[in-house]
């Protein structure tokens, strides 16, 4: 049994198996989605469009997790267990998980390396410091609840931690880091490549193994 029995089977059934409970989760990510991109845009250099997916982080994150959810959508109806597996989702599924738990870690390192410049109890802060780190937090809830209904291989979890270090090297060695406060130091940089390794090992405990003959297929 995988460590994303962290969360009890009937929370999971319901949030995840249950339609209403479903559409209101992928509506929420959605609304997220959309809020992150316009403070993203706002703050854009001047990039491609296909690099969008690595400067756009908690987005990036967002949007795996929805595609993520949004597959359980035929399933409705029958138990989680019955939900398709295959290769494909096995790597969606993955690199879900991982995004999902390194930008919820690594918002809340970053708010908390300068805290003198988020935190506090004012009306300017409930949104820059309590409302981000809230809604990061929330990553990592969804993350154990992907990783509920996912799977993962040697190989998908290598492909996860090779992208997470290109976007380590995109943020920092181009300068392509998500909108701060401050410029990111040698700090950032060093606690961003291990979040990326923390968050493959995250993810290799959440996630049960594909081919695994417990595991669907």
């Amino acid at each position: 049994m995988a460590a994303a029995r962290l969360i009890p089977d009937r929370y999971v059934e319901y949030y995840l198996g249950n339609g209403p409970s479903l559409v209101w989760l992928l509506v929420v990510n959605a609304a997220a989605f959309l809020v992150g991109v316009r403070y993203y845009v706002e703050t854009m250099p001047a990039i491609s469009t296909f690099l969008w997916p690595l400067y756009g982080d908690s987005p990036t994150a967002l949007a795996l997790g929805t595609l993520s959810l949004a597959t359980l959508l035929p399933n409705l109806g029958r138990a989680l267990d019955d939900a398709p597996l295959n290769r494909p989702l096995v790597y969606l599924h993955t690199l879900s998980v991982v995004w999902l738990v390194k930008f919820g870690l690594w918002t809340a390192v970053a708010l908390n390396l300068r805290p003198d410049l988020y935190f506090g109890f004012g009306l300017s802060s409930l949104w820059s410091y309590w409302g981000i780190l809230i809604t990061h937090f929330g990553f990592v809830v969804e993350a154990v609840l992907i990783a509920r209904i996912g799977a993962t291989t040697r190989g998908a979890l290598a492909f996860a931690l090779v992208l997470a270090f290109a976007n380590d090297v995109f943020d920092y060695l181009f300068g392509y880091h998500p909108p701060l406060r401050y410029t990111p130091g040698l700090t950032l940089t060093v606690a961003s490549v291990a979040i990326s390794v923390v968050s493959v090992g995250v993810a290799a405990l959440l996630l049960d193994r594909y081919g695994d003959p417990t595991v669907r297929e």
